[in-house]
């Protein structure tokens, strides 16, 4: 089977930087697995890594869409595929980094996309029923529908919410569809590299200093183009971390400084979930750091476990 590297973990934990390194010693090339750094225009707020920090291996998967698009977890899948294809014809290694567990999982499991019915105008309907009635209400349809899907969504995730009912009211279902595509063989043999922190105040904390560094680069001044190109707090790319926030202080909504508040404490949040995602790893590497990252002890024991 065809064989790939996952580095993976919570935000802030020093995967870009060990996946060029390991891409340098192995012989790989880097495809990306963040939702937000798809979107061209948002770099500093999505720490999207420099030229310098790509280190003069080929990255893929950054940059491929505007941000007035949505971007879903399936097109992502086509297009990482083919990324990851090309790598390996080439012989050699991709290496998927990134924090959203989500694409990733999709990725190496090869799941199909196909054969889920769709309804533009349905989808329309139910996210406007959605507004009115809010997330509660829909996710009482979808469990009368899909109990398996509605277990897994929280009431505030309205695009999957919407997106599953319109799959039900069309006479299909997320959870019997995935169900099919499980049984079939993986799509990649993948190795997981797993980077975390061994005290979890100390990923926090880097969390805070990430945050602060971003405004000192001017994430305010970028939220304020794309504002200016004329995107607004609807679409998907303005609903990320960082970018809501700082579009509230903008607008007026809500003092800067608490707006940079704001972002801290959410990034915290996703970091937390983030670690519960990668308890499911059970045969990965996982190493935690401790203070900051050791990318030299990280590289080591990594080679070690690639071999």
């Amino acid at each position: 089977m065809r064989k790939v590297v996952v580095i993976t973990g919570p935000t802030a934990t020093g995967k870009t930087e060990l996946g060029v390194r390991l891409a340098k010693l192995l012989g790989g090339e880097v495809v990306s697995a963040d939702s937000m750094q798809v979107y061209r225009y948002m770099d500093v707020g999505t720490a999207k890594p420099t030229k310098a920090e790509m280190g003069g291996v080929p990255h893929y998967m950054i940059d491929v869409v505007s941000p007035f698009e949505s971007y879903s977890v399936s097109r992502y899948v086509e297009e990482a595929a083919a990324a990851c294809d090309d790598i390996l014809r080439r012989g050699r290694t991709p290496f998927i980094v990134g924090g959203t567990g989500l694409y990733i999982e999709s990725l190496i499991s090869g799941r199909d996309f196909e054969g889920r019915p769709e309804d533009g105008r349905l989808r329309e309907e139910l996210a406007a029923r959605y507004d009115e009635l809010g997330g509660e209400k829909l996710l009482e349809e979808l469990a009368a529908a899909d109990p398996e899907r509605a277990k897994k969504l929280h009431p505030n995730d309205k695009k999957r919410i919407v997106r599953a009912l319109e799959i039900a009211k069309c006479g299909g279902s997320i959870s019997e569809h995935d169900l099919e595509t499980k049984k079939r063989p993986p799509r990649y043999d993948a190795k997981t590299i797993v980077l975390g922190f061994a005290d979890r105040a100390d990923l926090y904390d880097r969390i805070d200093r990430r945050v602060d560094r971003m405004m000192e680069r001017g994430l305010a001044e970028e939220v304020e183009r794309l504002l200016r190109m004329g995107l607004t707090p609807r679409h998907t790319a303005m609903q990320a971390i960082g970018y809501k926030e700082i579009c509230a202080a903008l607008t007026g909504e809500s003092p800067l400084d608490e707006a940079v508040e704001t972002v801290k404490r959410e990034s915290r949040r996703y970091a937390k979930r983030q670690i519960s995602w990668c308890k499911r790893y059970d045969s990965a590497l996982h190493l935690n750091f401790e203070k900051e990252p050791d990318f030299e002890k990280a590289v080591f024991l990594s080679t070690n476990f690639l071999k």
